[in-house]
């Protein structure tokens, strides 16, 4: 289970470069770069294949798996991009980056687990992080004239944490088939953007890389990794440690040259560090414990 969920983590820290690549991408709309980079994201599972041992027997998948994933996909980036439409970024963000607290929250219903208190503290620690970074420190102004891109961000973490707390329910069903997820979603984006956009392609080989790099890890192989993890790794955990991907995120923006560190940004590492570390206390002390147990 440890390694599963370093595993789910490391999505995490891909999740880290969104900023800085997408950033770097140019003025390409968003459903045109979600096309693009989950077409790369969806060669990235295709080529994951030719390593890959087949399974001895076929694998029937269930319809409702194809209806969750397309859904957690596809259906969070459509309706992340239509809240950030219709209300300011800094609270869109942030409501929808609640799904952390409901995967921890929804854990408690899954076959096999039992909510903790340190799970729970944890991923309220990584929260009160994460307000401090979306916020930079200021106040936040939930105005009612936004509510109905307020709305669309909790859709946003409602399917994200239901995609990520769903999918564990099928752990016969193999990471691979995130790959046509990915493929779902790169054509539906598409459709998406020539119905609400215009076409603006990166204008230069440093966006091309960057969208590249999109495709390849957070909007790519970040995907494949969180499948694993949910599935087979200890899902409390990874909810409460993926409030790391804000920090993560910032701190990148600090090293590229793109943001400057500052006390906010301290307070929040110590909250979301501290958060992660109580939330996996069992993980990481647990074995020690018993062995203490057992001498």
């Amino acid at each position: 289970m440890g390694r599963a969920t370093l595993i789910g983590f490391s999505a995490v820290a891909m999740w880290a470069l969104l900023a800085l690549l997408t950033d770097a991408s140019g003025q390409v709309p968003p459903f045109l770069l979600s096309a693009l980079t989950f077409s790369i994201g969806t060669a990235v599972g295709l080529v994951a294949r030719l390593f890959m041992t087949p399974p001895a027997q076929p694998v029937k998948i269930p319809p409702q798996v194809w209806v969750i994933g397309i859904a957690g996909l596809f259906g969070y980036h459509f309706f992340y991009f239509t809240a950030l439409r219709n209300a300011p970024a800094v609270e869109a963000s942030l409501i929808a980056y609640l799904w952390p607290l409901l995967i921890v929250l929804g854990s408690a219903l899954m076959p096999g687990e039992k909510l903790r208190w340190n799970h729970i503290a944890g991923a309220l620690l990584g929260l009160a992080g994460t307000v401090l970074i979306v916020t930079k420190g200021g106040a936040l102004d939930f105005d009612s004239r936004y509510a109905f891109g307020y709305a669309m961000a909790a859709v946003c973490a409602f399917l994200w944490s239901g995609y990520s707390l769903l999918s564990r329910r099928f752990p016969a069903v193999p990471t691979s088939i995130v790959t046509w997820f990915c493929a779902a979603t790169a054509i539906l984006s598409f459709l998406c953007h020539l119905a609400l956009e215009e076409t603006v392609l990166p204008a230069t080989t440093g966006q091309w890389l960057a969208v590249v790099g999109l495709g390849l890890m957070p909007v790519g192989a970040a995907f494949y990794a969180w499948d694993h993890g949910v599935k087979r790794g200890n899902i409390q955990v990874l909810g409460a440690a993926s409030y790391a991907a804000p920090l993560l995120s910032t701190l990148v923006l600090i090293v590229a040259g793109f943001a400057q560190p500052s006390l906010n940004i301290i307070a929040a590492c110590v909250l979301i560090t501290g958060g992660a570390v109580l939330a996996a206390k069992s993980l990481l002390f647990g074995k020690s414990q018993a062995a203490r147990a057992q001498a």
